[in-house]
């Protein structure tokens, strides 16, 4: 895992972070969600994304994490509360089997953009997508022959063949290796730096060690999520037990 920390982002905004909510690029208001068996999932919570960049949300099971992802994303219909996002959202599952459909990885990746496009452009998509994700000489290979860490890479890469600008990344190394943990991670954190035309992601995480990863992680808890901190000051106080609120 030192490699891991070695890469790690170099520069993060300067804490205690309190976002702007009028450019932010997710605005998360007094949501609340309620399951027909009488669970609160979420309660009154909020979160702002002040940037583009990557950011880092850790909690336990029943914290509410994947329930507000699929707010955000619009599969659940939301009850209370506002969410405001700036940009087209597309969510990365943790088994990217339940997300790739298709055949082959091109196919698979097409089937993500307008069909009405220009197939030329179309196909040089596909191309630039690949080659960002370290997959330039799959695009015709059988998505059943891909490892665990490749079939991750492009489930990220159809989403942003969506033209989503946010990520919403429900533990999307959990069922990886180390090495292929370290290449899912760096290749997200690589688009969310780009100089030209960041991305926005929003990374869930039960893996300590990758929140030194991100521009800022905060710990969710009983439907609520908490300030942002630097990530390495997150992992020193979860590790140590130090954590309070």
């Amino acid at each position: 895992m030192r490699k891991l920390q070695r890469r790690a982002a170099a520069s993060v905004p300067a804490f205690p972070l309190i976002p702007e909510t009028s450019n932010a690029e997710l605005s998360v208001e007094d949501v609340s969600h309620r399951w027909p068996n009488g669970q609160q999932p979420l309660n009154r919570c909020n979160l702002v994304i002040p940037s583009p960049g990557l950011w880092m949300l850790v909690g336990s099971n029943g914290s509410g994490k994947s329930t507000l992802f699929r707010l955000i994303s619009g599969l659940l219909g939301l009850q209370s509360g506002r969410i405001a996002c700036r940009t087209k959202t597309a969510l990365v599952f943790q088994n990217p089997d339940h997300q790739l459909l298709l055949p082959s990885c091109g196919s698979d990746l097409m089937l993500g953009m307008d069909p009405q496009g220009a197939q030329q452009h179309r196909q040089n998509t596909v191309r630039n997508l690949l080659s960002q994700f370290g997959l330039t000489q799959l695009e015709n290979r059988p998505i059943h022959s891909l490892s665990g860490g490749q079939k991750q890479r492009l489930a990220i890469a159809g989403a942003l063949a969506s033209n989503a600008g946010l990520l919403l990344l429900d533990e999307p190394t959990a069922l990886l290796d180390p090495d292929s943990q370290t290449t899912v991670l760096t290749a997200v954190q690589r688009l969310c730096q780009d100089p030209v035309n960041p991305i926005t992601a929003l990374w869930i995480t039960h893996r300590l060690e990758e929140l030194a990863f991100g521009d800022g992680a905060a710990r969710m808890q009983h439907g609520r999520i908490g300030p942002w901190t630097r990530g390495t000051e997150l992992q020193r106080r979860l590790r140590g037990g130090t954590f309070e609120g």
